[in-house]
C-alpha cells in the first residue's frame, strides 16, 4: 500500500513539474527570440517524454498488479517466506537459492505469464531489479496477447 501512495504522490509531482515546465515552454516561445525559442522548444519536448514515461510507469504498475491478483485468488503467488534482512528486503542468499525454480519454470513453459511472472519475482528478490521489471513486462505481454486470442 505504501508503494502504492508513493507511485501516486510521484505521479502528482511530475504531473505538476510537466505543467510548469510547459508554461515556462511557452513563455520563452512568446518571447519572440530565436534562443529563447530554441529553449521552448526544448522544454516542450521535455514534459512529452515525461508524461509517456509516468503514464508507461503507472500502467506497468496496474497490470502488474492485476497479475499479482490473479495469482493471489488462484492461491498461486509465491509465498514471501524468504529471511528478511533489517530493511526488510529478502536476504539474496536464500533468495538466489530458490532462483534456479523459478528459471526451469519459464524454461519449461516459455509461453505462460505466470511463470515469467514468479520468474520477475525471483530477480526482485535476488536484487536484481532491472531483470524483475523485464520479465513482469513478458509477463503482462504474454497475459495480454493470451486474453486477446
Amino acid at each position: 500500500m505504501k508503494g502504492r501512495i508513493a507511485a501516486w504522490l510521484m505521479a502528482v509531482l511530475l504531473a505538476l513539474y510537466i505543467v510548469l515546465v510547459a508554461d515556462r515552454a511557452v513563455r520563452l516561445v512568446g518571447t519572440g527570440e530565436p534562443v529563447a525559442i530554441g529553449l521552448g522548444i526544448a522544454l516542450v519536448v521535455f514534459p512529452v517524454v515525461a508524461a509517456w514515461a509516468l503514464m508507461r510507469e503507472l500502467m506497468f504498475g496496474i497490470h502488474s498488479e492485476s497479475l499479482v491478483k490473479i495469482l493471489e485468488s488462484e492461491q498461486d503467488l509465491p509465498a514471501d517466506d524468504l529471511p528478511k534482512k533489517p530493511s526488510g528486503r529478502p536476504q539474496r542468499a536464500a533468495a538466489d537459492a530458490e532462483f534456479d525454480d523459478y528459471r526451469a519454470a519459464v524454461d519449461a513453459a516459455p509461453e505462460s505469464w505466470r511463470a515469467w511472472f514468479r520468474l520477475g519475482l525471483a530477480y526482485d528478490a535476488s536484487g536484481d531489479r532491472r531483470r524483475a521489471r523485464a520479465a513482469i513486462r513478458r509477463a503482462i505481454s504474454l497475459h495480454k496477447t493470451h486474453h486477446r486470442a
